[in-house]
Formats: C-alpha cells, sequence, structure tokens
C-alpha cells in the first residue's frame, strides 16, 4: 500500500495531536502514513493519491483556516471525486457546524467521507477524541 498522507493545520496544537493519533492508527491497521502541512504540498499532488487525510480546527465563525486550508480546498475541489477522505478537527466553541459543512463539501465533489462525519474535539482532545482518530486512520487503510 502507498503511503497515506495526514495533511493538517494547527494553531494550538489541538488538530496536530489528533494528526498524530490518525497516523498511529494508519501504522497500526498496517499502513504507511507520512504526516505534513497544507504548504508542504499541492492539491493536485494530493489528488493523485487514492485516500488521505485532512484536518483543521475551526475558525472565526465555524469555517476553515482562511490562509491556508481554504485555499488548498478550493484548489482541490472537483479533483478528488473517487477518492477516500477521512476529516478531522478540534474546535473551541460552537457545535462542530464547519466539520459537517466541510463533509458535505469533500462528499459534493465526488469523494467518500471515511466515516460519514469526520472527527472532532472540543479544545484539546480527550482520550476518546484520540481514540476516534486512530479508528479514523484505520478506517481509512480499510476503506
Amino acid at each position: 500500500m502507498a503511503e497515506i498522507k495526514v495533511v493538517y493545520w494547527s494553531g494550538t496544537g489541538n488538530t496536530q495531536a489528533m494528526a498524530e493519533a490518525v497516523a498511529k492508527g494508519i501504522q497500526a491497521a498496517g499502513g504507511k502514513a507520512s504526516l505534513l502541512g497544507f504548504s508542504e504540498l499541492s492539491a493536485a499532488d494530493l489528488a493523485k493519491d487514492d485516500r488521505f487525510a485532512l484536518g483543521c480546527p475551526a475558525m472565526g465563525a465555524e469555517v476553515l483556516e482562511e490562509g491556508e486550508v481554504e485555499p488548498f480546498m478550493t484548489e482541490l475541489d472537483g479533483l478528488i471525486g473517487g477518492k477516500k477522505v477521512a476529516l478531522f478537527g478540534s474546535y473551541g466553541w460552537g457545535s462542530g457546524e464547519w466539520m459537517t459543512s466541510w463533509c458535505d463539501r469533500v462528499s459534493s465533489d465526488g469523494a467518500t467521507v471515511v466515516n460519514g462525519e469526520g472527527v472532532i474535539a472540543n479544545n484539546a482532545p480527550d482520550d476518546d477524541a484520540l481514540s476516534d482518530c486512530e479508528a479514523l486512520g484505520q478506517a481509512l487503510v480499510k476503506a
């Protein structure tokens, strides 16, 4: 199996911890994981992979981070039909609506969202959220 990229943006370290747990799950399922920031690759390069994970915290009024992640997603839109995509991230307020919107966006692009809803954590991920991230990584390998 090809290396599975776990691409994320983290301002406080919460989403980074989640990314590391997703990578751990990928490895536990026999896959190989690569942790990358959004600025470390292009959307076109990522779209060559058949499966990958994306992580971003909620920002502002429950939107994706606007400096790196939103521009990346705008480029990725339309390139991910048929892909398997795992989504995760943290939030500090609201109800997690940004994740629902992100899942809908990825699905509208023709990709399959692994687990159907992404994994979210309120602020720092607790043990349950980290376990859910590991399970997400395992599901991505098996998808």
